[in-house]
């Protein structure tokens, strides 16, 4: 997902790509590095793990 796209309508790639990166990655610290390079952030809410954009802020799905 381009970061000009909407939210709503990149959310499952933007989740897909999250997930694929996970498995790449040796720990949740590297993880959360690279997607902040993508312009992505991981945050820890009572509902589980949320993928948000780190410019806009605004929470694209759960992961």
């Amino acid at each position: 997902m381009h970061m000009t796209e909407s939210a709503a309508a990149g959310a499952p790639a933007a989740i897909a790509f999250a997930r694929q990166e996970r498995a790449s990655c040796v720990s949740d610290r590297e993880w959360k590095f690279r997607l902040r390079g993508y312009g992505y952030a991981v945050q820890d809410t009572p509902r589980g793990r949320m993928l948000t954009h780190v410019v806009k802020g605004t929470e694209i799905g759960l992961i």
